[in-house]
C-alpha cells in the first residue's frame, strides 16, 4: 500500500515510517522539518497536501503543534495546525478518494480526570490550548466519519523511547542530566503520567490502520496506555538509580496550564486492537540510556534544568 504519514519526522512519526516500510509499504513522508533528503512541507499548504494524498491508500495523521507549552505560547498557530489543517486534510482525502485515516490524538483531551484509571468514555475536558485543539480535531474526524470516511482516533499517552525526542521532555531530560550528575528540577513532583514506549505506541497505530485497510468501517476511539501511573519524582529516582548518578532533585511548582496527571485503562485497546503495552518502564529506560550513550547524546545535554511533561 501507499501510505501518507504526516508529521513523519517527529518522535512517533519517524518510528512509524520505519515500521511501515519494514512491513513492505510505500510511505510518503510529510513534515515541516524533514530529513535532509526530503522537501519541507507544511500541513497548512493545500497544494502540498493534495499532491501528497494523490494515490494514497491510507493516511496516518500525526502532524501537529505537539507540545503543551508551544500551544500556550501561540494558541492561534496551534489551532491552525491541529484543527484547521485536520479539516483540510479530511476534505482533500474525500476529494481524492483516500479510503482511511488514523488520527493521533492525545490524553490531553481529558484534562484533569477525577478518576485514577481513565477510560475512553471519560469526559472530554481539556485545560490547555493543545488539549482543546486535539479535542476539536477529534470532532473534525468524527464529522468526516459520519460522511463515510473510515477512520480511527488513537489517543497517545506520554510516549518516550528514542534519542530523537525533545531534550526537555521528562524521560530524555532526566536521563541526560543523570548521566552528567547534574541537578534535576522537576515541575510538579507529584504530577503523574502513563509512560508508553514508542515501539508500543507505533504497534497500536499500525493495528488501527491494518483494521481500516481490511475494510472496517470505523475503529472505536482508544487510548494507548499501560494502566501504570508514575509520578515525575518516582521517575527521577528510577533514572538516578539506573544511571548510578549523584544528581540531586529540586522541586519547583508545576506550570498553571499543566494537568495534574493521567493514567489510562488499557482494556478497550485490548478489545479493539488486541493491543497491550509490552515494554515496561524499567526496560524502556534502560534501552534509551544505552542508545543515548552509544550515540553520544549524553555529551550534548542542554543546560536548562526543568523537566517538562
Amino acid at each position: 500500500m501507499k501510505i501518507l504519514v504526516t508529521g513523519s519526522n517527529g518522535l512517533v512519526g519517524r518510528e512509524l515510517v520505519r515500521r511501515l516500510r519494514d512491513d513492505g509499504h510505500h510511505v510518503e513522508g510529510f513534515d515541516l522539518f524533514p530529513p535532509a533528503n526530503e522537501p519541507a512541507r507544511d500541513i497548512r499548504d493545500v497544494e502540498a497536501l493534495r499532491s501528497a494524498i494523490a494515490g494514497c491508500d491510507g493516511v496516518y495523521h500525526l502532524a501537529a503543534v505537539s507540545r503543551v507549552g508551544w500551544g500556550e505560547a501561540d494558541p492561534d498557530a496551534c489551532a491552525q495546525v491541529n484543527v484547521d489543517a485536520t479539516a483540510l486534510l479530511v476534505a482533500e482525502m474525500a476529494a481524492a478518494g483516500a479510503p482511511w485515516l488514523v488520527f493521533a490524538s492525545s490524553r490531553e483531551v481529558y484534562g484533569d480526570p477525577d478518576v485514577a484509571l481513565v477510560q475512553e468514555s471519560a469526559p472530554i475536558a481539556p485545560v490547555n490550548a493543545y488539549g482543546r485543539s486535539k479535542a476539536d480535531a477529534e470532532k473534525v474526524v468524527d464529522a468526516a466519519r459520519a460522511r463515510g470516511l473510515r477512520a480511527s482516533i488513537v489517543r497517545l499517552s506520554n510516549v518516550y523511547g528514542t534519542v530523537n525526542d525533545h531534550p526537555d521532555r521528562a524521560v530524555p531530560a532526566l536521563l541526560w542530566r543523570a548521566l552528567h550528575g547534574l541537578q534535576i528540577e522537576l515541575t510538579g513532583a507529584a504530577t503523574y503520567f502513563d509512560f508508553v514506549h514508542v515501539d508500543d505506541s507505533v504497534e497500536g497505530l499500525v493495528r488501527a490502520g491494518d483494521r481500516l485497510a481490511k475494510g472496517s468501517a470505523a475503529v472505536p476511539t482508544v487510548h494507548l496506555a499501560t494502566g501504570v501511573a508514575t509520578s515525575l519524582e518516582t521517575l527521577a529516582k528510577a533514572v538516578i538509580k539506573l544511571c548510578g548518578s549523584p544528581s540531586a532533585v529540586r522541586l519547583v511548582p508545576a506550570r498553571t496550564f499543566d494537568v495534574s496527571g493521567f493514567c489510562g485503562d488499557p482494556t478497550q485497546a485490548g478489545h479493539v486492537l488486541d493491543w497491550r503495552a509490552k515494554v515496561t518502564l524499567d526496560e524502556g529506560l534502560a534501552r534509551l540510556r544505552a542508545a543515548m550513550i552509544a550515540r553520544g547524546s549524553a555529551l550534548t545535554v542542554p543546560l536548562r534544568p526543568a523537566v517538562l511533561p
